[in-house]
């Protein structure tokens, strides 16, 4: 059968370093960093005292009290870029088939505050089980999509993906393959993730995953930089309106770019480490240029997994010249984790719309903080240090890996 065409008619984000989509590409460009001390909850005894929060969000410009009381923040964060991009994409909602439309959402851990508060105050209290009625919906990874169904009535295709890091990738791989198939007209695809808390970094300080570049934490995110320690934690959201070509266009519809193809894979090698070899990695890029129908020499540039640990950042470079040869370092290859820290499960979704923005502005936005070369990094590589560059921008790949070995891409390209 011939398979349809995908495009990108709206985008929302929420992110540490802008609250809109506009925001955040304008932080993008202009190497913002997100990092900051914590302000959620004391960091005294935690080895990391720094994260990129969200700035100058309040729930209760979005929902009333008793609304938000009823989600944890992860599902908050997917509400809001879900409605954004929604807007963004100018759908009618009262002449579309909603039975056509659906919701598919990554995440990697979700209600993960929601379940650490009911335990402590569980722990805290006299032993009588005293938990919320809201406990279970508010904590399952599923409720984003479900929410965003009900508060739009969209009755397609609604389920969450959960592959840890990779988690908003696959969702929105799987979107493209539910429309090109024919089985929807348009899917809202994207991820959340809130994990800033005292569990979420105190499981990862325990990993010895994030840095604790406590004295200067605007610079902490540091991917390829001879002196990166680890990841940074980041959370917030990010939603793309996929849509099938022909009824985007039918209805006159924006479109930002295609969605041409991705891939999946997986490392098959250790619970946390990436294969010294990039074999998964190698796996993931060749599946999604196939998928996509490209060769090698059609990528002008690629937003990197580049998390900033020491193991990861230099396992990807090698394995993006083995799949791209000696047309590597023609690439303009960028990390906008630098800025925004680690998303998780998000960080698919705000990276695809930093992709699909790059090829509508022709520009890539830098990796931040690089101050001292690594010697296991080719020095021939364009890594986009710094600064942003201007160039035309026709197709865009956005890698993300999760622990566990999953492992996600996918390509987007100028609209013909």
């Amino acid at each position: 059968m011939e398979l349809k065409r995908v495009v990108v008619t709206g985008l929302g984000a929420l992110t540490p370093i802008g609250n809109t989509k506009d925001a955040y590409w304008d932080a993008l460009i202009s190497g913002k960093s997100g990092c900051a001390p914590v302000t959620y909850f004391d960091t005294e005894h935690f080895k990391t005292k720094f994260a990129c929060e969200l700035k100058n969000f309040d729930v209760s410009d979005f929902f009333d009290r008793k609304e938000a009381r009823k989600m944890d923040r992860f599902a908050q964060y997917a509400m809001v870029a879900s409605d954004e991009a929604i807007i963004d994409a100018k759908l009618d909602l009262d002449a579309i088939n909603k039975l056509r439309v659906g919701v598919i959402w990554g995440a990697g851990i979700g209600g993960i505050e929601t379940f650490q508060n009911e335990v402590m105050n569980f722990a805290n209290g006299n032993g009588t089980p005293r938990f919320n009625p809201f406990f279970i919906p508010k904590m399952i990874a599923d409720i984003a999509p479900g929410n965003i169904s009900i508060k739009h009535g969209f009755m397609g295709p609604n389920y969450t993906t959960v592959s840890a890091c990779a988690s908003s990738a696959n969702a929105i791989f799987d979107a493209l393959n539910l429309i090109r198939l024919g089985h929807c007209d348009v899917i809202v695809s994207g991820g959340s993730e809130a994990t800033i808390n005292q569990s979420g970094m105190g499981g990862f300080n325990a990993m010895h995953a994030l840095s604790t570049r406590n004295e200067s934490p605007e610079t902490a995110s540091r991917p390829f930089d001879g002196t990166r320690d680890g990841f940074v934690l980041g959370e917030g959201a990010g939603a793309l309106i996929l849509e099938e070509y022909e009824h985007a266009k039918a209805r006159g519809a924006k479109i930002y770019a295609e969605l041409i193809g991705g891939g999946l894979s997986s490392d098959a090698y250790h619970m946390t480490a990436p294969h010294p070899d990039g074999v998964g990695v190698i796996a993931v890029m060749k599946n999604c240029l196939e998928n996509a129908g490209l060769n090698p020499e059609d990528v002008d540039a690629i937003n990197t997994h580049g998390t900033s640990t020491p193991l990861g950042d230099v396992a990807e470079l090698k394995a993006i010249k083995e799949v791209f040869g000696s047309h590597a370092k023609n690439i303009n290859i960028n990390s906008t984790k630098s800025m925004t820290g680690h998303l998780l499960g998000a960080a698919g979704a705000i990276e695809a719309i930093a992709a699909i923005l790059s090829i509508e502005h022709g520009i890539i936005p830098p990796t931040i903080n690089h101050t001292t070369p690594d010697e296991n990094i080719d020095p021939e590589l364009n890594l986009t240090l710094n600064k942003a560059q201007k160039r035309d921008v026709n197709v865009v790949m956005s890698n993300t890996f999760g622990f566990g070995g999953h492992n996600a891409c996918v390509v987007f390209k100028k609209l013909d």
